[in-house]
Formats: structure tokens, sequence, C-alpha cells
């Protein structure tokens, strides 16, 4: 199996109190992969070095691409973002006041060939290019259901909607791996359970890597195969499902939660 992402000894603190400290995780290809833990164990900001919003103090992060390895850790978002990963974030972070379809067409931006004299007199490039970018962004928003709302406002979509255009709008960036943060937050029991269906569908069809962040365990423990468990900066665990229910750390972390709930 593939190596995907590697991170070893991963570090951050802000004032003084570490929020990230020595963290070692591993990726392979094709995997479903969960992080969980508390609330402040540190989640969204290892999310947040991974993708270049914050700068880790120590440690490394090495994305491989087949024979290439690529370090991460001194990147900004949008280059991290060009060499393949992509997230979604607990806070929704639409462009709201775009339609639905321009969510997605944004996000492929990167892949466009023309240049400014195609763009501005609209050339027989630009208008095959554009049409090409319509009909993938409509194949993305047809895997959520979307497509008949594709004109409409992303800020006048219901939650769950809003929440599934945000992963399509990731996924439109064709990437090697993808971070899911709470993608099931605020949803029904109804809309977790399609949500779970689809994130299965889209690793098994769209040949990539997934780390999911989420609180509702039922949704982690049905489909990651192993997963990872941070408390207070440190990880904790590492194991498949059934491990990590079993794993006296886990249990004493979530204060006798249920982690089979």
């Amino acid at each position: 199996m593939n190596k995907v992402l590697s991170v070893q000894k991963l570090s951050k603190s802000f004032g003084g109190l570490a929020a990230v400290t020595s963290v070692n995780l591993e990726l392979f290809q094709g995997e479903l992969v969960g992080l969980i833990g508390p609330n402040g164990a540190g989640k969204t900001t290892f999310f947040n070095l991974l993708t270049g919003i914050y700068m880790p103090e120590k440690g490394s992060i090495e994305l491989h691409r087949g024979s290439e390895v690529f370090s991460l850790q001194k990147r900004k978002p949008h280059d991290i973002c060009r060499l393949g990963v992509a997230r979604t974030f607990q806070n929704i972070r639409l462009f709201r006041d775009l339609s639905v379809l321009d969510n997605v067409r944004t996000a492929m931006n990167k892949n466009l060939k023309y240049g400014l004299f195609p763009a501005l007199f609209h050339t027989g490039t630009y208008q095959k290019e554009e049409e090409e970018l319509v009909e993938k962004s409509m194949e993305l928003l047809k895997i959520f259901d979307l497509e008949s709302k594709a004109s409409e406002l992303a800020k006048n979509l219901p939650y769950g909607d809003q929440r599934h255009l945000e992963i399509a709008r990731a996924l439109a960036t064709d990437p090697v791996l993808l971070l899911l943060d709470e993608p099931a937050a605020g949803m029904n029991p109804a809309e977790t359970s399609q949500l779970t269906r689809t994130i299965s569908w889209i690793r098994e069809n769209f040949d990539l890597t997934i780390l999911l962040i989420e609180h509702d365990m039922s949704l982690v423990m049905s489909i990651c195969e192993r997963m990872y468990v941070l408390d207070y900066g440190l990880m904790i665990a590492e194991g498949t499902p059934e491990m990590i229910k079993k794993d006296p750390r886990v249990i004493k972390a979530y204060l006798g939660e249920d982690l089979h709930a």
C-alpha cells in the first residue's frame, strides 16, 4: 500500500499553551481514517497545520505522490491545495453570495489553461473550457443531489445542503487527500446516515484518501478502518475501531462517554 501522508513529531503552541505536541500520523492510499478526541483536543489545529493555515514549530509533514515527496510545513494554503490536499471546515465556509454552481466552478480554476486574451474576448478556447468546467461541476453537484439547485445562492441552501456543497467544492480541486472537519455537525440522523453512505462512496469512486474528524461516533466507527485519538494535543491511541473502543486511555479521555453510541 502506497503512503500518502507522513507526519512526524508535529508540534504547535499558542502563547505557551501546547495545542499539538509531537504528533505522528501516517495515511495510505485509499484509506478512510478517523481522527477523534474530546473538545479542545487539538484536532482542528492539526488540520490547520496540515493545510498551511498554521505553521508548525517543530516536526515534518510530507505528502507522497507516487515517487515524489513534497514537504508541506512551510507552504501556503493555496500551494498545498494545488499539490492535492483539500479540506472542509468545522464552520461552513462557502462563497455565500455566489451560486451553488459558481462555488464549485471557482475550485476548478487551477485547471484552466486559457489566458487573459481568450477570457477577455471569449474565444473558442475560452468557450470550450468553460463548457467543460460547467459540465464537470454539474457532475459533482449531481452526486450530492444539488444539480437542481445550481443557480441558487449558496446562502439560501438548507444547512445539510451547504455541508454537501462544501464537500463538492473540495472534490472539485481534484485532491489525493481529503480532510473532512466534522462534516456531520448540525445534521439530523437521516442526513448523517446519508452523509455516511456518501463519504464511503466518494472514497471508493474518487480514488483518494480521507482523514475524518467527527464527534458522531456511530459515523466514525461504521466507516473508518483505522482511527487516531488526540487528547490535549497528544496522540494517545491508534488502531481499529474495535481497539479504540476498548482502549482505557481513550475511555478516560472521554470521561466515560459511550464510544459505542
